[in-house]
């Protein structure tokens, strides 16, 4: 970590050194065992200072090993909070103010707002050599995704994504039982979730609404299409509209097929296939809605097999859709948490688990608890508050430490991940692609086919259409910096 303000300690150790003597005073006689200088805390500045933003703060604020420096949202009505618990944090609403004037003062940034913000605003943090943690998923489209992962090593920087779930026990427990062998070769992997709990599926207003007081609108919308406000999109309506969020998928995979990566070390898939639930207005009148994700899908995703293992084909299901129960799983026996979660189906048994890996089971579920079997995952310290702790300690040992290298979600895991994540959005809109023909009739191409995705390459190479999603066009003054 870059210190930018001199220590106490090197304040007392200078000032011994002008008096002619050689006298180092440790930390522990300076505030006790265990002392932490204010100097030596690791400077975060938060981009989104409400809502999720306002949680992932705290949460940094509580390890005890780092202070909130500096404040940043684009509307104060949702910065109320973290200003009152924060007081000493300068305060700004234009993020690139904030990095342009106190660069100097600050060490690591937070990144917790709308999706379509994320890459603009984790890579001009990078490129100031900030580490960041970014909230899922890291990116908007598959590009940011890519340039981000790339740029966390040319910059030298620690990162993490904010699905804390992945520092949690029970994704450890999964690779536990897949390391031990006791469900075999996995093949398959359901996902599936009750979201989403906001509208989806639906039409823009056509009508602008008053831009509330407090609200810096057009620093909101930043690299989105330049549209008029309307009531509803803030401060949560905003995952259900392409232009800003990236819907239930985006919502809620990080968290539900994380431990799929975890537990598989999945990469890049090499197809994707999608169906959506389709809304209708009056008979044979489908609703189309060129701005908002479904109300309801079902994805699949299929990733090549490794080292001789078989293809692996994960289902992703949201807006209430599941899979069939297990065969193994008792009639009156929850199925994941209720609402959501995973299950990995093996060539000698299954496993499942709830949101955020949490509720780990083996099936039938009598074989959890009567079965052990070595320990061959580390587990964090604190497990899921610990996601954010491991973060700090990990910026203050640097880029390329054994603590940096060992997170749960730096982008290494976190941008395959959300690449992953993603394709099932390029999917899903490709789907809906309306086409007319030469005769004025209007078709849906890229419906019931299999798109082949050349992962290294970030290309469809069976339905050009489709490419257009990989990477946005930003509004005119936004940038990703390369």
């Amino acid at each position: 970590m870059k210190k930018t303000v001199k220590s106490r300690r090197d304040f007392v150790k200078n000032a011994a050194l002008a008096l002619g003597g050689f006298y180092i005073v440790p930390r522990h006689v300076l505030g006790g065992p265990g002392f932490i200088a204010p100097s030596d805390k690791l400077q975060v500045a938060g981009i989104g200072a409400g809502g999720k933003g306002e949680g992932d703060l705290l949460s940094f604020y509580e390890s005890g090993k780092a202070d909130i420096a500096f404040l940043c949202d684009v509307d104060d009505r949702q910065a109320v909070k973290s200003r009152q618990r924060f007081p000493k944090a300068k305060y700004y609403k234009d993020y690139r103010e904030m990095l342009d004037k106190e660069h100097k003062l600050i060490d690591a940034v937070s990144v917790s707002t709308p999706d379509h913000m994320h890459g603009v605003q984790a890579m001009a943090a990078m490129q100031l050599k900030k580490h960041v943690y970014v909230q899922k998923p890291i990116a908007h489209d598959i590009y940011e995704a890519r340039i981000m992962t790339e740029a966390a090593h040319k910059y030298n920087v620690v990162t993490q994504m904010g699905n804390q779930g992945a520092s949690g026990d029970g994704v450890r427990m999964l690779q536990d039982w897949y390391n031990a062998g006791l469900i075999g070769d996995v093949h398959t992997i359901y996902c599936y979730t009750d979201r989403p709990v906001w509208p989806q599926g639906v039409i823009r207003p056509t009508t602008a609404s008053p831009i509330p007081a407090g609200l810096d609108y057009n620093l909101w919308l930043g690299t989105a299409p330049q549209k008029d406000y309307f009531d509803g999109v803030l401060p949560f309506n905003w995952r259900g509209w392409w232009d800003y969020g990236t819907g239930a998928l985006g919502d809620m995979a990080c968290h539900i097929m994380a431990p799929g990566f975890a537990v598989l070390g999945l990469g890049y898939p090499v197809s994707a296939e999608c169906s959506v639930a389709t809304r209708y207005t009056a008979p044979w009148q489908r609703v189309y809605s060129p701005d908002s994700p479904p109300a309801a899908s079902h994805i699949i995703l299929t990733f090549k097999g490794q080292n001789g293992k078989p293809d692996v084909k994960l289902h992703w299901m949201d807006g209430g859709i599941q899979p069939e129960r297990p065969a193994e799983l008792g009639p009156n026996e929850m199925m994941g948490d209720g609402g959501n979660g995973i299950i990995f189906e093996g060539t000698k048994g299954k496993m499942m688990a709830g949101t955020y890996g949490m509720l780990p089971q083996l099936l039938p579920t009598n074989l959890t608890k009567t079965t052990v079997v070595p320990q061959s995952i580390d587990r964090v310290k604190g497990s899921v508050e610990g996601h954010y702790a491991a973060w700090v300690e990990a910026c203050i040992a640097g880029h390329g430490s054994k603590e940096a290298k060992v997170l749960s979600s730096n982008f290494d895991i976190a941008g395959p991940l959300t690449e992953s994540v993603l394709m099932g959005n390029l999917a899903i809109r490709s789907y809906d692609l309306k086409v007319n023909d030469a005769k004025g009739l209007t078709t849906y191409p890229g419906r019931n086919i299999q798109l082949m995705w050349d992962g290294p390459n970030m290309k469809i190479t069976n339905f050009d259409l489709a490419n257009q999603f990989v990477k946005r066009t930003y509004r005119d003054g936004w940038n990703l910096g390369v």
